[in-house]
């Protein structure tokens, strides 16, 4: 089974139910497995709880348990500095390392532009689903 790690936009944009909630069904369909890191789900839990998205508590409550559950966590075992533009992105790097994964998926332009990291590819989410159904066919 593929190994990917999400960064928080594409968890953000399937809580909102964009075209992206197809993520989350192909996840909760088990089509791959999620990696994360404790620094991770920390940012997810921050970004979530921003009010200017207007998630319920249950519903934030409700992906955090649903993360817990069914990803991967993962220690980093080297710390990264890579993404001068935004540090903050670094730790998506550090995951994907530790957990040996297949791709990072992402929205965010830092992370988009480096295009591959030690050879694991940085692709957008519709790429990903894209991905997913040709895998599927």
């Amino acid at each position: 089974m593929k190994r990917v790690v999400l960064d928080t936009n594409i968890v953000i944009s399937s809580a909102l139910g964009g075209a992206l909630v197809l993520v989350l069904e192909k996840w909760d369909a088990e089509e791959f497995t999620v990696i994360v890191t404790t620094d991770v789900v920390s940012e997810y839990f921050e970004v979530l709880n921003r009010p200017k998205f207007g998630l319920k508590q249950e519903t934030i409550d409700r992906i955090i348990n649903y993360i817990y559950q069914f990803s991967e966590f993962v220690v980093p075992e080297e710390k990264i500095r890579f993404i001068e533009d935004d540090p903050k992105d670094d730790k998506f790097l550090e995951a994907a390392i530790a957990g040996k994964v297949d791709f990072i998926v992402s929205g965010d332009k830092h992370l988009l532009d480096l295009k591959e990291f030690r050879s694991i590819p940085i692709i957008t989410g519709r790429e990903f689903l894209d991905w997913l159904q040709a895998t599927n066919e």
